[in-house]
């Protein structure tokens, strides 16, 4: 068993670290409270920046149909060759 005395000791050490840890934890949640401030006043001016418009288009003209390509017209059919001579 541990005497008085250590126990004494490791509560005075759990004490410490406590206070070390709340203090870490409060500087922590002021860095994100300003954080946030600065990320509200980041949406707020962007927010208030007028958008640019976009330059007004000009109306297209209707598609036109395009032709048909002229056809090519077809070769003359080829002669078959009569069976030649083996040699």
């Amino acid at each position: 068993m541990a005497t008085a005395n250590q126990i004494k000791y490791r509560i005075g050490q759990a004490k410490k670290k406590l206070t070390k840890l709340s203090k870490e934890i409060t500087t922590i949640k002021t860095k994100i409270k300003k954080l946030e401030d600065a990320l509200k006043k980041a949406t707020a001016a962007a927010k208030a920046k007028p958008k640019k418009k976009a330059p007004a288009r000009k109306k297209k003209a209707p598609a036109r149909k395009k032709k048909a390509p002229a056809r090519k017209k077809k070769a003359p059919a080829r002669k078959k060759k009569a069976a030649g001579k083996k040699r």
